[in-house]
């Protein structure tokens, strides 16, 4: 459990950190609603699963295929201490290396840019593939929004997968039942996603992607499949601030003080998961 209590603190503290720098970006605006539904999912990948990610061999590789998200990857990656506070304050300032969607640089941790939704699953399974060529020991997570499996390109990605037998991909899909113009179900329902992805050849968890223990459990049991595994997450969009919660208005907006405060109070208050 000291473990897990790691984890919770370093989620709460990405939170925070996602508001505080969403609320410096002003008038730019951020994608608050998605980063905050992804942060334990990302706390537990980042603190806990992905390996050697700041090494140069044999690192775990990681794609946000949900680029709009990038808050919740900026922040954490400041948290692991790959992208300072200062730099942190540039988000969305001119001449940052933090773009309102991730910009390669690996200078800071962000192997690949994303910002096209439907791209990321594709990547992740060339660097899969590339790793078995090469023999390197590494694992590849790829985080996409259930919103961006409207996109075709993802199900000819979830069909090659199992087809190449690749043991060392993970899928975590962020399913908060919104995109950023309505519901999933107003604008194309996605169905059964657990069974879809089960009868294209994947080995399938759904989990509740706020429960760290449950997100932690489901990695270590994820590990010994040997195929290609997807993590479907049930969340909430806006996860953490009551006001944000389930409030697709907050996909993308403004983050005033006062609100910036009321959250930060809400968050400091809450025990954990």
């Amino acid at each position: 459990m000291e473990r897990v209590d790691e984890i919770k603190k370093f989620s709460k503290d990405l939170r925070k950190k996602i508001l505080h720098t969403a609320f410096l970006a002003g008038s730019a605006s951020a994608h608050i609603g998605g980063a905050l539904s992804i942060a334990d999912l990302i706390s537990v990948l980042f603190k806990y699963q992905i390996k050697n990610f700041t090494k140069k061999k044999n690192r775990d590789r990681f794609i946000l295929s949900k680029g709009h998200a990038c808050l919740a990857y900026y922040c954490a990656l400041n948290l692991i201490g790959s992208i300072s506070d200062k730099e942190l304050e540039t988000f969305e300032k001119d001449n940052s290396n933090l773009a309102g969607h991730p910009v390669k640089n690996r200078d800071i941790g962000i192997d690949f840019s994303n910002g096209s939704l439907g791209m990321g699953l594709s990547i992740g399974i060339g660097l899969s593939i590339a790793s078995r060529k090469k023999n390197d020991d590494y694992n590849v997570y790829v985080v996409l929004g259930d919103g961006e499996c409207n996109e075709g390109s993802v199900w000819e990605a979830a069909m090659s997968a199992p087809k190449f037998q690749l043991k060392n991909l993970y899928a975590i899909i962020d399913k908060n039942n919104f995109q950023q113009t309505g519901s999933n179900k107003e604008i194309m329902d996605l169905g059964n996603l657990s069974a879809k992805w089960k009868s294209f050849g994947w080995e399938v968890l759904e989990i509740d992607g706020h429960d760290i223990f449950k997100i932690k459990s489901c990695f270590d049991k994820s590990n010994s499949f040997d195929k290609p595994k997807l993590i479907l997450a049930n969340t909430i969009k806006g996860k953490g601030f009551s006001l944000t919660e389930n409030n697709n208005e907050w996909h993308h907006a403004i983050l005033t003080e006062k609100k910036y405060n009321d959250a930060i109070r809400e968050i400091e208050t809450k025990d954990g998961n």
